[in-house]
């Protein structure tokens, strides 16, 4: 007898010796003997073959397919009871009917996570007499058009449509601004009711009379068109523009659709006449089976459109799923229609199959696998379920259902379009390397123009709202056409994006007292050949002077035209490089794509460095990319902090390619980088001495502090009103704690463009004494930390800052509030779970997941031997404190005490306390605090109690 290898044993054995509910792969792996990793990978290849299912609920059970199927169970709706009282009806009055098939079944994740939307939908469908008005909510790209259509089908498959004439669908986005134009579009209009109104005409209410009606970015209907729908819903009457009664009647089924919150974008007379409401998950909140699934099925559409077996290797699937980070599916479908035209490009000469590497893929593209690798759990999902090379053939498994409202879809077929380039070129005589090359730049340009046309983001101008005032954008908006008629050019949306940031930032340098930059006879000359953009400039010039009552110099009128110009002309050739990189995840990349949306026709790229990530491979790969990016007038190199910081000198030493480097990033940063390199005076050294001192955008319409009432802050110790002001951050060392809390309070100061405050961390152990020092030659005019100090100013407790009171806190201080603040927040019920939130914030070595409950611990002990219960405030101090010396203690960055007070440590009587709670981390952790550690541990304990005494 044949030996049965381990994936027919393992089948074997689940066969036998599983019920309806199935078996567990740790059940079968301990049954067999074999090892988990084994037995999983081989339960998952059994159901890629469909030999068995999985059921959902963690752990994952495992059933043969047949039994998974009559092991799902349906919620019985009256919706599904009553249909099948009318089939049993026409059964008895001898109407056969053979069993219709259920479209919902080809979805993907019908089962699982669409389980309960499915259900519903049905739900909504099948309710007597005329079905449930339905909203589907979900983000962009989600799969919201999909979900209608299936729903429509399903509608259809099950005979309750009296008019069945296909989905009617109309986008309330399309006339978001022309509320009447809306409506007649809808309802219908009579004639003479509007100009061009030249006789009647039904709107799609009467067209869907007995259908089905898909209304979506419903939120964008105005609060009459929503009133005309709901009255509808309730009378099935409507009235068509220019007529006064509502003698129109219609049977519709209505399906709306949102990406936005209804309960804040949507009257609640409109909401509450909408019964089903339908939440559909993001795409990185399904499972890696599904989101796998959901990929070979998008693969499958390119297969069948080349007639071609399409062929990725295991990094490159990891790729296109991790580069899914705010579009979801609709994302993943351009991502892979984007990299199956490059792998159809490179593999032209093979008639059969197409190969993609990770070499084919663009950046923005390829970093998805990094985004997969820092997430251990989630590599280990998805590894699991792949092989070394994924192969999808043309008609190999399920489709997905195409419809012809999906805004992800090219409305042409692009492979045709690059074979017949491909064939002219090769009769022209060039060789394969460059009709490659002119044929990737075609991709990208027909991709870019189609997703441009369909974006369905948010507003590049709403995200621009966030940074600029608004007031601002409406200035630079009306201007524009005028502009526009000066020059006889139509500019494109980065006019407004370019001249808002440029504006913004000029008047905030004129707030601050900055000196205006001088321009070089050189450029000076050049901008002088540009008369009719110089005349332009003069005209904002003049607009800006009478809308803000600035007084602006004659050379901001030649910046201004120098921005013009370069607007027009948009030659990018030759600019400076801007390359952003910070730790984390995809803090560079969300910010380069915030200016990718604002500035699109600028290529800045990113680098998200993993914080578990070996610096010489960042190093690596910024060094290449900085070598991509230069074109000649070197590169910009934007950073937060750490080993960043050095890899500008290093890769300028090794590769001559000048670089400047700015650490300390943020988004505004950003901007004004790459709009300064965009300008046609691009120059490295003059955008990083102008960057060094960029204080933000303004806010014109921020009802910020007056000099005077800056200078109302009361001092603590400095009379000199000249004196600059400083706030005190106090913890156990004056390093640990405190260097945390003054990072909070300078991005808080900067976020509130607040200017001249200095934040000071200083140890409790020599505070008094060090307050009097910073008082000699600064004004104190708050203070934040574990302690509050004898000050006559503002006080915010650590517990208060990070639970998010340091923004009001900050407010206070703008205003000049000089009254000591309390309960600036009100405070959330200390947990286990809250500190480990703060930890995760604060700290970046420590794993506060696996370390929050031996903290809790120790200040458990520390508990146990004070007077009174431990506070809150102070069990935050504790854990903060004791997570630092943690941290210290880990990468061996040793911290000092007085060596003369060392030995006054063991005398106090904390100290044996510390002692048995030290006991508790070297048990564990096998980490020993040093001498100089617990001293500041001591002296913490020591200090509380002197307040609870002086209390």
């Amino acid at each position: 007898m044949a030996k049965l290898t381990r994936k027919a044993r393992i089948f074997d054995y689940l066969c036998q010796h599983s019920d309806a509910k199935g078996l567990t792969t740790e059940a079968v792996a301990n049954a067999l003997m074999l090892a988990r990793s084994n037995v999983s990978k081989e339960l998952n290849a059994l159901v890629r073959e469909g030999q068995l299912d999985k059921l959902s609920g963690r752990p994952v059970h495992y059933v043969q397919a047949s039994a998974a199927v009559s092991n799902v169970v349906e919620p019985v709706t009256a919706a599904v009871a009553n249909a099948g009282k009318n089939s049993a009806s026409q059964k008895r009055q001898g109407v056969v009917q053979s069993p219709k098939p259920d479209i919902f079944n080809s979805m993907i994740g019908s089962h699982e996570s669409l389980s309960n939307q499915v259900e519903q939908a049905k739900a909504a469908i099948l309710y007597p007499p005329r079905g449930l008005n339905t909203l589907i909510i979900g983000p962009t790209g989600s799969g919201k058009t999909y979900f209608a259509n299936a729903m429509y089908r399903f509608a259809e498959g099950n005979d309750v449509l009296t008019n069945a004439q296909g989905l009617i669908t109309f986008n309330c986005a399309d006339y978001a601004h022309n509320p009447e134009l809306l409506m007649s579009h809808l309802f219908g209009y009579v004639k003479g009711s509007f100009t061009g109104a030249n006789e009647d005409k039904d709107g799609l209410i009467q067209e869907a009379d007995g259908g089905m009606l898909f209304l979506d970015e419903v939120h964008r209907l105005p609060p009459e068109g929503q009133e005309m729908i709901f009255y509808f819903m309730d009378h099935g009457t409507y009235s068509r523009l220019g007529e006064t009664s509502k003698n129109h009647h219609a049977n519709v089924r209505l399906v709306c659709a949102t990406t936005e919150d209804p309960e804040s974008t949507l009257l609640q007379t409109f909401v509450r006449r909408i019964p089903i409401t339908i939440q559909l998950p993001a795409f990185n909140n399904r499972s890696a089976q599904e989101r796998l699934e959901l990929l070979k099925a998008l693969l499958s559409l390119e297969a069948n459109r080349i007639n071609k077996q399409i062929k990725l290797t295991e990094d490159v699937v990891q790729a296109l799923l991790g580069s899914v980070t705010f579009g979801n599916v609709g994302q993943l479908k351009s991502n892979i229609q984007l990299v199956c035209a490059q792998g159809f490009v490179n593999s032209l000469e093979n008639d059969s199959e197409i190969n993609i590497t990770m070499d084919d893929l663009p950046q923005n593209i390829r970093s998805g696998l990094m985004t997969v690798a820092s997430n251990r759990h989630e590599l280990g999902a998805i590894s699991e379920l792949l092989d070394p090379i994924l192969t999808v053939k043309p008609n190999d498994g399920p489709t997905p259902m195409r419809n012809k409202n999906d805004n992800y879809e090219l409305p042409y077929n692009l492979y045709e379009i690059i074979g017949d380039k491909a064939s002219l070129l090769r009769r022209e005589g060039l060789d394969k390397e460059h009709i490659n090359r002119f044929i990737t730049t075609d991709i990208n340009l027909h991709l870019k123009s189609f997703y441009k046309q369909t974006q369905m983001e948010v507003s590049p101008e709403n995200k621009l709202a966030e940074i600029v005032d608004q007031d601002v954008i409406d200035f630079t908006k009306t201007a524009q056409a005028t502009i526009q008629e000066m020059l006889g050019y139509n500019f494109k949306d980065n006019f407004i994006y370019a001249v808002s940031l440029h504006v913004s930032s000029f008047i905030k340098r004129i707030q601050a007292g900055k000196p205006m930059r001088q321009m070089s006879s050189d450029m000076l000359a050049m901008v002088k050949e540009y008369p009719a953009e110089i005349k332009a400039a003069e005209v904002l010039k003049q607009g800006l002077e009478e809308r803000y009552h600035l007084p602006i110099p004659q050379s901001e009128v030649y910046y201004l035209a120098i921005l013009l110009i370069s607007l027009k002309s948009m030659q990018l050739n030759g600019k400076v490089g801007v390359l952003v990189a910070a730790h984390g995840m995809s803090t560079a990349s969300s910010m380069a794509q915030v200016v990718g949306q604002l500035l699109d026709d600028y290529d800045v790229r990113a680098f998200d460095m993993p914080l578990d990530m070996d610096p010489t491979v960042a190093y690596t790969h910024i060094k290449k990319q900085v070598q991509t990016l230069d074109a000649g007038n070197g590169v910009l190199l934007l950073v937060d902090m750490g080993s960043l910081t050095t890899f500008g000198e290093r890769i300028q030493s090794e590769t001559g390619i000048a670089i400047r480097t700015i650490d300390m990033v943020t988004t505004p940063v950003v901007l004004e980088a790459v709009r300064k390199a965009s300008l046609i005076d691009s120059d490295l050294d003059s955008i990083y001495q102008e960057l060094v001192g960029f204080k933000g955008y303004s806010r014109i319409s921020r009802n910020l502090p007056t000099e005077d009432q800056k200078k109302s802050v009361k001092p603590a110790a400095a009379t000199d009103n000249t004196a600059q002001r400083a706030i005190v951050a106090i913890c156990a060392t004056g390093v640990g704690t405190a260097e945390r809390i003054k990072s909070i309070l300078d991005s808080l100061l900067a976020q509130n463009f607040i200017e001249g405050i200095t934040v000071f961390p200083i140890s409790v152990v020599n505070m008094t004494t060090r307050i009097k020092q910073i008082g000699q030659n600064y004004q104190i005019i708050a203070a934040t930390g574990i302690t509050q100090p004898a000050l006559d100013v503002p006080f915010i407790s650590l517990e208060e800052l990070l639970q998010g009171g340091g923004e009001k806190f900050i407010d206070q201080l703008a205003m000049g509030i000089d009254s000591p603040q309390s309960n600036v927040v009100e405070s959330q019920a200390l947990t286990p779970e809250l500190c480990e939130r703060y930890l995760g914030d604060y700290f970046t070595f420590l794993n506060p997941h696996k370390l929050i409950s031996l903290l809790w611990q120790y200040s458990e002990t520390i508990e146990a031997s004070l007077a009174n219960d431990m506070s809150n405030a102070f069990r935050i101090d504790l854990i903060m404190h004791l997570a630092g010396a943690l941290e210290r203690t880990a990468i061996k960055d040793e911290i000092t005490a007085p060596t003369e007070e060392l030995p006054s440590v063991m005398a106090s009587k904390w100290y044996p306390v510390v002692q048995k709670a030290n006991q508790q981390i070297s048990d564990q952790l096998q980490l020993t605090f040093s001498d100089a550690e617990n001293y500041y541990i001591v002296q913490l304990l020591e200090t509380h109690q002197a307040q609870v005494v002086a209390s």
